[in-house]
């Protein structure tokens, strides 16, 4: 990680967003000693919730083993196995065996919209997760993951747009929370224009965020595009300074 970007992001941050949380971010290694291992068993099932400690500022690596979920391990590319019954179990169940979630209309719905979300294979052993503030010179942060408000999420969906011809520098894909935050931001570094992604849609990941809260993801060349336009963007206008004043 260039520290000289790290600080100047923290800076920026403050500058315009006050005391709002700083970001966090992830990558894939193959080094078991970038952060503190999850072992297997100890952390919640589901991903989003099993993250929280890192926005208090643990850093946590991640291995297939330690996730309990199965959308979980697919999602951040551990497998590219999808549960047999997971048709009804995102649509109406099966009566008397298993209760469905009721995200999709029907099970055949439910199957073929797995074609658009193609499987990724994890390009390391680890996953890790680590605050912003808590980086390194030897971190190679990938993708950079805000937990925002209404009028944080505006400003980041504003500077993402901002060096943009067409109208959908930010887009937000149907999916699970960890989809949000891990498998669409990290496609989206294969692309010739990235665009970052709004989400925490997910219902069943939502008691795990504030009442409050989306996220906002975006790999990391997009994060350093909208790092280098901040300071020539609305964020130095009076508009902005009305909003920055309800900030905390």
């Amino acid at each position: 990680m260039d520290l000289v970007i790290k600080n100047d992001f923290t800076a920026n941050w403050k500058k315009y967003f006050g005391g709002e949380g700083l970001p966090i971010t992830f990558y894939y290694t193959d080094d078991e000693g970038k952060a503190e291992p999850v072992k297997a068993g100890s952390a919640h099932r589901c991903i989003v919730a099993a993250i929280q400690g890192v926005r208090k500022g643990k850093s946590l690596s991640f291995q297939s083993e330690s996730i309990g979920c199965a959308g979980g391990k697919r999602y951040l590319g551990f497998t590219q196995e999808i549960r047999s019954d997971i048709d009804y179990f995102l649509s109406c169940g099966i009566p008397g065996k298993l209760e469905g979630e009721r995200y999709k209309k029907s099970p055949e719905l439910a199957r073929r919209s797995f074609k658009h979300m193609p499987p990724f294979i994890a390009p390391g052993r680890c996953i890790v997760f680590k605050r912003w503030d808590m980086l390194d010179a030897g971190d190679e942060p990938q993708v950079v993951i805000f937990f925002a408000k209404p009028d944080v999420l505006a400003g980041l969906f504003t500077l993402a747009n901002f060096d943009q011809e067409e109208p959908n520098g930010v887009i937000s894909p149907f999916g699970s929370g960890c989809s949000s935050i891990v498998h669409s931001p990290f496609l989206q570094r294969e692309s010739p224009h990235p665009k970052a992604v709004i989400g925490m849609f997910d219902i069943s990941a939502r008691p795990y965020v504030g009442k409050n809260e989306l996220t906002f993801s975006a790999p990391m060349s997009k994060f350093l595009a909208m790092l280098h336009n901040m300071d020539e963007s609305f964020l130095i206008t009076k508009t902005w300074q009305q909003v920055q004043k309800r900030l905390d």
